[in-house]
């Protein structure tokens, strides 16, 4: 079944993915090849990141369906890169997780906002997985304390000490499919909402959400082989542009402008979003 875009009304257009109203009931996700790094999206794309971030997700709804019992809200894929998914009112904050000591979790215990019973070494694996939640649809998604979410009333305490739980179960699930696949699974970013009275899991679940690291050349102290986007992070620190990024934050001036990835670093990342997905799901791209 196609779809012609330009008929239906396009409810959000999001950093990687656009969003658009099928019917009340329904909503089309269509993954596109853009990509978004501290929050902004860049003027490249990754060839075939659509295909493998809307393929990836359906592989996890299911695998997460067959092992836990998760509910989640895809209805069908409809080839190369479009999911009809449930519509729901979406519970705005990021269920994140983190195995490791990575990314803004080590920036932030760097500088002793995160007290955590372990030194912060880079990438050193942690005692349990964490939930370290962020606020979504916010310009810049930003850390949310329980008594925040319960306070604002987004989730009621029982709501998220439950979430809290499943989020982490998911994650186990997830990581010990990572680490038959040959990857370690770091961190992961999921989403919950709200339909027919029940809380299900939603969004997408990919290399844009989570960290995934070569399992055989790990160690911690040092930055990690990623099959995600951090290729792309790392390339916009080396070349500066982060820092003037948090500099304009700071000053509250406009986003500067983002620079064009390098062609072999596109073709890079995009090998490795491919091969990410055929060892996870045990499936061939093409």
């Amino acid at each position: 079944m196609g779809f012609d875009l330009s008929k239906l009304e396009l409810v959000k257009r999001g950093k990687v993915k656009d969003i658009y109203l099928l019917d009340n009931e329904r909503l089309l996700f269509h993954f596109t090849d853009r990509v978004s790094a501290f929050d902004v999206v860049l003027p490249s794309t990754i060839p075939f990141k659509g295909e493998v971030l809307c393929r990836m997700a359906a592989f996890w709804f299911r695998y997460l369906e067959d092992r836990l019992g998760v509910e989640h809200h895809m209805l069908r894929v409809e080839p190369p890169n479009f999911m009809v998914v449930r519509r729901m009112e979406m519970i705005p904050i990021e269920f994140v997780v983190r195995g490791y000591i990575y990314g803004s979790l080590y920036e932030r215990m760097l500088r002793g906002e995160v007290n955590l019973p372990v030194e912060p070494v880079l990438a050193a694996k942690l005692p349990e997985p964490i939930l370290d939640p962020t606020t979504k649809f916010e310009e810049k998604d930003r850390p949310i304390t329980r008594g925040d979410a319960i306070a604002r009333g987004w989730v009621t305490p029982s709501e998220y000490d439950r979430l809290k739980d499943l989020s982490i179960d998911i994650y186990e699930a997830m990581r010990r499919r990572a680490e038959e696949a040959g990857f370690i699974l770091a961190d992961l970013k999921i989403e919950f909402g709200r339909y027919s009275g029940r809380i299900i899991l939603g969004d997408s679940i990919g290399p844009d959400e989570f960290r995934l690291w070569v399992k055989s050349t790990y160690s911690p102290g040092r930055f990690q082989d990623s099959f995600d986007k951090q290729p792309v992070r790392d390339w916009l620190d080396k070349v500066g542009y982060r820092n003037r990024l948090d500099e304009a934050r700071r000053r509250g001036e406009p986003t500067p402008e983002p620079p064009n990835l390098p062609r072999e670093l596109i073709e890079e990342v995009s090998r490795r979003y491919i091969e990410a997905y055929e060892r996870l799901s045990g499936e061939r791209f093409r």
